[in-house]
Order: structure tokens, then C-alpha cells, then sequence
């Protein structure tokens, strides 16, 4: 574990201040020429910066910062770890990277997500490739990519000399009671910045718009919930970085050091919640700018240790005087004569993530220039669960030995701007995916024969993957702009897709990363995932560019052996609402449209608008699939006039009514909400203030998934036990940002 001096950790309040008050000058940002070593903007949204800074004090999940973008929404999970959903494909279908880092949720839940590991407020930009993704920012995905990368190293400007500048910042949100604070400090001279980030976020559990269950205790004895009260929604979160960067002429060379500490974070639609989340991060890259192009190598290694457990709101007691209804005990739970408490679950997971990427842009002439790259990464993971309660003993339960997942891949993409108005790209990618595990075991004798049979399976497995884009955009006129894609896209599975092995029913109830109250296991037969995928996109503008704009982005997409679910022969699981799945091949499509515009309605006074409309189908069951957005839209009035800038925004979501049977998905009611922001900049100090779901709007997100907040999670017996998780209630915050 690398740890920063107690110094850096936070710096003293009284230096801060003294800082600010002798108000040390402000410096921009100094960049390299810029290097284009990724793929020009077709398919491309970037967040922007105003959304960007008035959404930060609203959330401590950076996967909510790209909401604004069209075909975007988030899956519900915990209080920092959403999971992005893009056209209808979501979590691993992604490619989402953080500081150009290939990241892998360590977790059989998934509580790990590459967006969980950079604070809202870390965030320098975010960029997302809907639909087809070119293949030098794609690969191992048949969904869009998402770029996330914090704030690029700071200078001091030629003849400066030195250079100290910095941003402190604090946010308060009345829902749960959150607050958080940021500070990054920068240190430099012309040619070395030393910079040091770090932001901290707690909250309680948050309050839905109204009462949907009784009032009562959490676990007795350990604290009483409302009756509007979203149980198992609390979180912490920890996040800093070291950085060190070195410029020479058109070379840069930057080292990062990241560590998170996440002690808890509850999770409303999973029977267990995060313990702990302890990850360090050592992140090399080059950056240079010669004659004949640009180039970039990243070297990266992540650890991660990750725990999982019943948190306060899942932990039962019943004292001595109470009456136990099974003085046996329960899966997780330990008796003694009438008196029972839950033992727990413990979960562990220890991962490693390493990976080098070099990449080069070749400028061959005026009009055509080409992008080649490498890549490599190696992944290890251990899960295992240490024996508690009855049903456990005396073994440790063994759910992935050894777990491999290596990718390597070559990637070439040929770009030709063939005259003003034409601009075509053509590329291929190869990767290769070798994934294997070693031998498992059962917590006792009743599960050998299923790790037996596992054991003794061909459990190595070699994927030869082939992706190809074509993309062309053309400029029709001066007020009209049309791109148009085809691809083939690839995925392998993940090693809990392919290698988690027990179908027994404790140890399937503890895999479900989509929040269904399922229990899930994996399947050695599995093959990757192949989407091909049709896209377009119609801009229109006024001819001034700065009166209106609208852009339609339709899609459809076709997968061969799409990962969905079947459920095990007779399943029935902990109650009839809860099944038993088996991960298994079969076909589906996709497919949609994205509308957004903008209306300036006079100079200072802007209406912005989004409308989306997503459908999937299962076409080996005829099925829906998994997780699909309803139609929604989001209607915003944005006043920016000085100093001021004020937001009045609407979301409406249609009613949930083509669910995925197979998983008993839940339907859900349309709801409308309004949210208002308000900021205000002054000298070098940035005020934040804003209501969401203004009129306390009791709300079930459709892609909440299925509440297990509270209680004897394991049993079924758990309060308010299968409703939709509750959207949030209103929620007042204010935030502060200083630069120095």
C-alpha cells in the first residue's frame, strides 16, 4: 500500500487559508501541442465544462456527470459506483477507461466499477463514443466507450519562473445528509509539476419522496429506519493522487500514483454491500510530438482488495427475550437457544491489473493519415468466502482460483479528409483473449460434486476477436452535417460469466451484478459476444451557428451469442419472485434513436433539450431484454449572464412495461421531475446551490433494479422485499470551489 506523507493527506486548514487570503496567482493550464493519437470527434459527445462543475456538488458518482450527453443513463448501485448505460448496453459491453487505464470491476456485484475509481471533482474531462466506436479507442466492447481523465499537468508560463496554484472546495446535500471536500495543490516550474489531488464524500442512507414500507428497525437493536427510508444507501468514499510530470520541448512524461479507500458503501438492490475498497494505482505515460506524427506509451498496474459483508441495515439480532423463527439458524446465521444474529457473509476478492498501450499517428500526407497501436493487459483474481454461520463450515469457499483474463491486440485506422466537406475512416482490430482458472472448492462435502466436475473441465479458453469500423461524416451544407457507421464488434466474456461454478443457491445469490435479486452462474461453454452495428447521425444548425442546432442519432444493432440468462431446470429461488440463472449464449438486437438541440431563446437565455428512445429483444426467446431505458426526455431552460449562470430542468421517463420475463424485471410508473441549479462565479471563487426533485416526487428508476436495503437478505425475509428501489426524494446542496 503506498501511503502520502500525514502532510499531504490534508493540508492544515490554517496554511490553506493563509493561502487564499495572500491570494497566490492563478495560473492556466499549460499543454504540449496537441497530439492526435486518438480518433478524430465522429460518434463523439464531450460533457461540458459548465455541466461538468454544476453537476459536481450535486453527486459523488461520476458516472452521473455524463447524463447530460444523449444515450446515456445510469444503473442503479451505490451511492459512488453507477454503471453507465449507452444505447441500451451497459456495465463490461462498455470500454471505459480512467486516465487512459483499462479498469475491471474486482467483484462478483460489480461494486468496483471504473468510474468508481475518480471523484466527481478529480474529473478534467469526459468523453463519450456512442454507438460505434472507432477501433483505436474500442476494443473488447460491442457497446460505445467512455473516456474519463482527470485535469492535465500544470506549467509555469516561459519567463514565470515558479509556479503554486490550486482549487479547495466543499460541497453539503440535505438528502443523507452528504458532504465532501476537495483540494489538489500544484507545484511547478517551466519543465516540472508536482500535483497532489484528493477528495473525500460520507453520506447516510437517503430519503424516497414519500413512505413505501413500515417504519421500523434496521436489524434490532442496531438503529430504526423511516418509513421512506432507502436502507443500505450509505457511503464513503476516499480518493487521492500524486502526480509528477516532465515537459521537454514536445515530449512529456507524467507518473500518477492513485490510491482509493472506500470503508463501506451500502448497496439497496444487492443482498450484500461493500466493506472496503482498497486500491493503489501507478500509472507511466509518454506523450511526444515529432516530424512525422504524434506518439504515446502508458504503462499501469492496479491492486485492489475488495470486501464484502452485511453492513448495519442487513445485520439481524433477535436478543434473548425475543423469539427466533428457526432456532436452527439460517444460511449466515448463528443460534444459540433462542437468541440468533447473522453471522455474515464475508466476501473477498484480490485483484491485479496490469496493461501497456503504444499508439502513433502517422500524418502520410495533406489528406490521409494513419493511427496504429498495441495493447496489453493481464488481469489475476482471487474470490473467495471464509466460512460463517450454519451451512458453511468447515471449508473456505473457493468461487475463482487463480482467475486470468489477457488480452493483447494491433490495431490500424485510416483516416482521409478528401476534401472540405468529406471525411471517411476505415479501421481493424485483432485481439486475443486467453482466460483460465484454477481449482475450486465448496465450503463442505455437499458441494463436491459440482467442484469435481469443474475441476476436471477444459477450463482454458483462447479467443481470436475481430473488430472493423467504417465511418464516414459529411458536411451537406453549412447548417447540415451527416455521419454514417457500420461495425463489428467484439467481447469475451468475463471470468464470472465463464468461471463462477456452484449452483447451489446460497452460493448463486451471492453473483448478481445487475441488481435483480437473482442468483446467477457462470458457464465454461460460453463464446464472445459479436455485435454488428448500423448507426447514423443528422445535424441541422442555423447558418450563423449560434441560434439553434438538432442532432438525430438513430442505431440498431444485431448480436450473435448475446450473454443473456436461462433458468435452471425446476428453478425457483429464495421466494417465486427470485429465480436461479445460468449464463448462456443466444441472439438479440438493439435498437433506437437519440434526439438533442438547443434553442437560444435570446442572448443570454438558452433551452436545451434531449429525448431518447431505446428497445431490445432476445430473439432466441422472443424475450426483452435486460435493463432497458424507457422513453425519457429532459427539457432544460439555462440563463447565463455575467457572473450568473441558473438551470430549470425537467425529466420525464415513461412508464416500464416490457420487462424481461426471464429475470421477473419489475414494471415501473412514469415519472416527471424538476430540478433547479444556480452558480455564481466571483473573482477566483465558484458558488453552487440547487434543488433536486423539487417537489419531493416519490419515483421508482426503471433501472434501479429491486430493493434488498434491509433485513435477512439471504432468506427473503427482508423488509419491503421485492418493490423497485426508490429514487431519491428532494434534496437541497450548496457547494464552494476556491482557486488559489
Amino acid at each position: 500500500m503506498i501511503h502520502p506523507p500525514a502532510t499531504l493527506r490534508r493540508l492544515p486548514l490554517a496554511l490553506l487559508l493563509a493561502t487564499l487570503l495572500h491570494g497566490a496567482a492563478h495560473a492556466e493550464e499549460t499543454r504540449l501541442p496537441e497530439v492526435t493519437v486518438t480518433a478524430s470527434e465522429i460518434n463523439a459527445s464531450a460533457v461540458e465544462s459548465e455541466s461538468m462543475q454544476s453537476l459536481r456538488p450535486a453527486t459523488s458518482d461520476t458516472a452521473s456527470l455524463l447524463k447530460s450527453l444523449p444515450g446515456v443513463t445510469i444503473q442503479g448501485s451505490g451511492g459512488v459506483s453507477g454503471l453507465p448505460v449507452i444505447q441500451g448496453l451497459a456495465d463490461d459491453r462498455l470500454r471505459i477507461k480512467v486516465d487512459g487505464m483499462d479498469l475491471i470491476s474486482a467483484c462478483g456485484n460489480h461494486m468496483n466499477p471504473p468510474l468508481s475509481y475518480i471523484d466527481p471533482s478529480q474529473v478534467g474531462s469526459a468523453k463519450v463514443f456512442a454507438g460505434i466506436s472507432p477501433v483505436s479507442v474500442g476494443g473488447d466492447s460491442i457497446g460505445g466507450t467512455i473516456l474519463v481523465d482527470s485535469a492535465a499537468p500544470q506549467f509555469a508560463q516561459p519567463g514565470e519562473g515558479s509556479l503554486f496554484t490550486g482549487e479547495a472546495g466543499f460541497f453539503y446535500r440535505s438528502n443523507g445528509n452528504a458532504f465532501g471536500d476537495n483540494l489538489s495543490v500544484t507545484a511547478a516550474s517551466e519543465k516540472v509539476s508536482l500535483s497532489y489531488r484528493s477528495a473525500s464524500t460520507e453520506a447516510e442512507n437517503y430519503h424516497a419522496g414519500d413512505d413505501f414500507k413500515d417504519a421500523g428497525p434496521a436489524a434490532a437493536g442496531r438503529g430504526w429506519l423511516d418509513a421512506d427510508e432507502v436502507g443500505s444507501s450509505m457511503y464513503k468514499s476516499i480518493n487521492r493522487s500524486l502526480g509528477l510530470a516532465v515537459r521537454n520541448e514536445n515530449h512529456l512524461t507524467e507518473l500518477r500514483l492513485g490510491m482509493q479507500d472506500i470503508p463501506y458503501q451500502g448497496w439497496t438492490n444487492q443482498r450484500m454491500d461493500m466493506t472496503g475498497n482498497d486500491s493503489t494505482q501507478v500509472n507511466l505515460r509518454y506523450l511526444g510530438d515529432y516530424q512525422w506524427g504524434g506518439l504515446e506509451a502508458r504503462a499501469y498496474q492496479e491492486n485492489t482488495r475488495h470486501y464484502m459483508q452485511f453492513h448495519d441495515d442487513k445485520l439481524f439480532w433477535y436478543g434473548p427475550n425475543a423469539t427466533a423463527p428457526d432456532t436452527d439458524g439460517e444460511p449466515g446465521e448463528i443460534c444459540l437457544g433462542q437468541a440468533c444474529y447473522a453471522a455474515g457473509m464475508p466476501m473477498d476478492t484480490d485483484a491485479k491489473n496490469s496493461g501497456a498501450v503504444l499508439k502513433a499517428e502517422l500524418a502520410l500526407s495533406d489528406r490521409d493519415s494513419i493511427r496504429i497501436g498495441s495493447e496489453m493487459q493481464q488481469y489475476r483474481l482471487n474470490d473467495w468466502w471464509d466460512p460463517a454461520g450454519k451451512g458453511m463450515y468447515p471449508d473456505v469457499f473457493v468461487n475463482i482460483n487463480e482467475g486470468e483474463r489477457d488480452r493483447t491486440a494491433l490495431f490500424a485506422e485510416w483516416e482521409a479528409q478528401w476534401n472540405a466537406r468529406w471525411l471517411t475512416q476505415l479501421g481493424v482490430r485483432g485481439e486475443r483473449v486467453e482466460m483460465n482458472a484454477g481449482e475450486v472448492q465448496g465450503y463442505n462435502a455437499s458441494y463436491n460434486t459440482e467442484a469435481t466436475a469443474f475441476n476436471n473441465a477444459e477450463r482454458a479458453k483462447t479467443d481470436n476477436n475481430l473488430d472493423w469500423t467504417a465511418l464516414a461524416r459529411v458536411s451537406a451544407s453549412e447548417s447540415s452535417t451527416i455521419e454514417l457507421g457500420l461495425a463489428r464488434k467484439t467481447r469475451s466474456p468475463n471470468l464470472y460469466e465463464r468461471y463462477t461454478w456452484s449452483t447451489g443457491g446460497m452460493a448463486m445469490r451471492m453473483i448478481n451484478w445487475a441488481g435483480d435479486g437473482n442468483g446467477y452462474v457462470g458457464n465454461l461453454e460460453l463464446e464472445p459476444e459479436v455485435a454488428h452495428t448500423v448507426s447514423a447521425s443528422f445535424s441541422w444548425q442555423d447558418g450563423a451557428q449560434d441560434k439553434w442546432a438538432v442532432k438525430l442519432m438513430p442505431y440498431y444493432t444485431d448480436v450473435e451469442n448475446y450473454i443473456d440468462v436461462e433458468r435452471l431446470p425446476g428453478s425457483v429461488g429464495v421466494t417465486e419472485d427470485y429465480v436461479y440463472l445460468r449464463f448462456t449464449n443466444q441472439s438479440a438486437h438493439l435498437y433506437g434513436a437519440d434526439l438533442s438541440g438547443h434553442y437560444r431563446l435570446a442572448d443570454s437565455l438558452r433551452l436545451n433539450g434531449m429525448l431518447a428512445y431505446t428497445q431490445g429483444k432476445n430473439d432466441t426467446t422472443g424475450d426483452n431484454l435486460y435493463n432497458i431505458m424507457p422513453l425519457n426526455a429532459k427539457l432544460a431552460l439555462v440563463q447565463s449572464k455575467a457572473s450568473w449562470s441558473n438551470t430549470a430542468e425537467i425529466e420525464w421517463v415513461d412508464a416500464k412495461e416490457d420487462v424481461s420475463a426471464v429475470r421477473n424485471e419489475m414494471q415501473t410508473e412514469s415519472y416527471s421531475l424538476l430540478h433547479l441549479r444556480s452558480s455564481y462565479t466571483w473573482k477566483q471563487a465558484r458558488f453552487d446551490v440547487g434543488v433536486e426533485n423539487v417537489f419531493d416526487k416519490f419515483y421508482n428508476h426503471p433501472l434501479g433494479g429491486t430493493y434488498m436495503g434491509q433485513g435477512k437478505t439471504m432468506s427473503g425475509t427482508g423488509v419491503a422485499w421485492g418493490t423497485p428501489v426508490p429514487g431519491m426524494g428532494r434534496s437541497l446542496y450548496a457547494g464552494v470551489n476556491i482557486k488559489f
